[in-house]
């Protein structure tokens, strides 16, 4: 008699295209980013690097506000007004600035190479987790 592990209830989890995978490996890449970013500040006993997180943080809410006030609900949904550039523009700052703060950091020898090298890395790290969740969840899709 072939022994059960999980119950049969658990199995159609797992059948679902693989997106319950897909979200696992996800939330475990953007884990080991943010220790990334965590360690770079415990390892060498300086804070600074723990700015990126709050840029992590930041970075979305320029779109989502954007998404809002703009006219998502327009007869012509080929358009895109201005207030959608200027979300896209914010959140590219945000990025931008997230994904340099730990080099102006270490230019200016507030924190070290090593830390830098660890925040850069974890920013890479967590980046690549929101742009694939993106990709892999978006329903933005068209028939044609």
């Amino acid at each position: 008699m072939p022994v059960q592990f999980l119950p049969p209830t658990i199995f159609p989890l797992f059948e679902t295209n693989g997106r319950f995978k897909k979200i696992i490996a996800l939330a475990f890449v953007l884990a080991i980013g943010f220790l990334l970013v965590i360690l770079s500040c415990a390892l060498f006993y300086n804070w600074w690097p723990l700015l990126v997180v709050t840029i992590y943080i930041l970075a979305p809410i320029p779109n989502a506000l954007c998404r809002k006030c703009g006219g998502e609900n327009d007869i012509d949904s080929e358009y895109n007004s201005g207030v959608f550039d200027a979300g896209h523009f914010i959140t590219g700052m945000f990025i931008v600035s997230g994904f340099c703060l730990p080099f102006v950091l270490a230019h200016a020898e507030v924190i070290t190479v090593p830390a830098m090298i660890m925040s850069v890395a974890g920013g890479i790290l967590v980046y690549g987790t929101i742009i694939s969740y993106i990709h892999f969840f978006s329903d933005n899709y068209r028939d044609f």
